[in-house]
Parts: C-alpha cells; sequence; structure tokens
C-alpha cells in the first residue's frame, strides 16, 4: 500500500521519535504543520495524479504487555475498491452472504480450495458452525492474519453485516515499534474529506489509549505515494 521510498524520506525523523514516546511532555518537532498545509503540500507533490493515496503514520506508546494496537473503521469516503471477501458459511447464511457482496462463499469444500491455494482473497469470515472446519486451515490463516475469530469480530451469525462491513472497513495494525501506517484517502478527495477520513481514524487508534496514563500517542505524520512525510502539528 505504502511508497517504497517513505521509509527512507521518514528514517531520520523516525530516529528523532524513539525517544519521543518516552518523553510524554515534549513539544512538537519545529517543523511541524498544521493538517490543512500539510494536504496542500502532498497534493502540490501529486499534481495530476488523484489515484495517489494519502498514508497516516501514527507513532503510539502502548503499556508494557498490551495487546498489539490493530483495529478497523468505517471512514466517510472510502478510498479502495476491490477487496476480495470469503465466507465460510453453508445452507441460508451463505445466501445472506452472496446477497451481501461477498465474493467467495463455501463450506467444507471452500475450505479445501483455500488449503490447495486455489483462492485469492483479502478477507475472511465465518458462521460460528463453521469453525471446526476452518480449524483444520487455521496454522495457514493465522500467520497471514485471516483466521476468522469471535474477539476479531469476524466470527458471526449475521454474516451478512460481517460481509458489508468487511467491505467497507479500513484496518489497521501498529508494527513492532508501535507505529501505525494506514492509507486514508485518495489524494484527489476534497480536504475537508481527507480531514474527516484522518478523524474517524485517530478517533479509532486512540480507543487503544488506556485512562489514567500518560501520552498514548506521539508523533503524526503524513505523506503520500511521491510526497514527502510530513510531522502533523494539530492532530
Amino acid at each position: 500500500m505504502f511508497s517504497a521510498g517513505f521509509g527512507r524520506r521518514l528514517s531520520s525523523l523516525a530516529i528523532a521519535s524513539r525517544g519521543f514516546a518516552s518523553k510524554r511532555g515534549a513539544a512538537p518537532h519545529p517543523n511541524s504543520v498544521p493538517l490543512q498545509k500539510a494536504i496542500s503540500i502532498l497534493k502540490a507533490y501529486e499534481v495530476g495524479q488523484p489515484k495517489q493515496t494519502v498514508e497516516l503514520h501514527v507513532h503510539c506508546s502502548p503499556e508494557k504487555g498490551q495487546a498489539p494496537i490493530r483495529g478497523s473503521c468505517i471512514l466517510p469516503r472510502a478510498y479502495k475498491s476491490g477487496t476480495r471477501v470469503l465466507v465460510f458459511a453453508e445452507g441460508e447464511k451463505a445466501k445472506e452472504a452472496l446477497e451481501a457482496g461477498a465474493d467467495l462463499v463455501g463450506g467444507e469444500d471452500l475450505v479445501n480450495k483455500v488449503r490447495d491455494g486455489e483462492v485469492r482473497f483479502d478477507k475472511c469470515l465465518s458462521t460460528p458452525d463453521m469453525l471446526p472446519k476452518v480449524a483444520k486451515i487455521a496454522r495457514l490463516l493465522g500467520p497471514k492474519g485471516l483466521m476468522p475469530t469471535v474477539n476479531k469480530g469476524t466470527v458471526s451469525a449475521d454474516v451478512a453485516e460481517l460481509v458489508r462491513f468487511a467491505k467497507n472497513a479500513q484496518d489497521f495494525l501498529a508494527d513492532k515499534a508501535g507505529i501505525v501506517h494506514t492509507g486514508v484517502a485518495k489524494i484527489g478527495f476534497s480536504e475537508a474529506e481527507i480531514k474527516d477520513n484522518i478523524s474517524v481514524v485517530m478517533t479509532s487508534i486512540r480507543a487503544h489509549a488506556k485512562e489514567n496514563r500518560g501520552r498514548f500517542i506521539g508523533r503524526i505524520y503524513l505523506s503520500s505515494t511521491r510526497g514527502p512525510g510530513i510531522q502533523i502539528a494539530d492532530l
């Protein structure tokens, strides 16, 4: 999703930010800019390229032993299309999944196709009754983050709602350094649309902050496919 050069563009800033996570009262970097200005700068870099992706990079400081920072949210204006959703379901539930827009639906036959690498998909869902069969390929799905589980909200009898959410949700996951990297919009979106999408993502990330503790969110950067990483002063 992210441009190959982003790591190089952000490297020096990222090094400095490691210390920032522990200095909870540290002041913003003097070169940080308001979100509105950052969007304008990136739009200037991407003139004539409305389909380039706007990317958000959020440095978080989770507590020791805290579960990984990950989640999903529905953006006011979705920027991705073509997400292939696979659903393990049978009978009436399989029909509901198809009607809701699932790309691949099936029972044990589909489990075997996944096992044999015959199908391609981006998200995987299941009804509760199918879990014992899906467990046969847990070692295949688990390392890819695709194994349906109740805790992740990818297992439910309300399969139609699962499919609708999976088709429109934006997922995010922090790396080992506690930095969330996620796309938020296309550069061709209006400034207001980009800001609205960023606001929703930031609200979802902040939901991981525990009560009565220090600064959870550290430095925040905005970038685009060809643009620089810009530190944001007002998020």
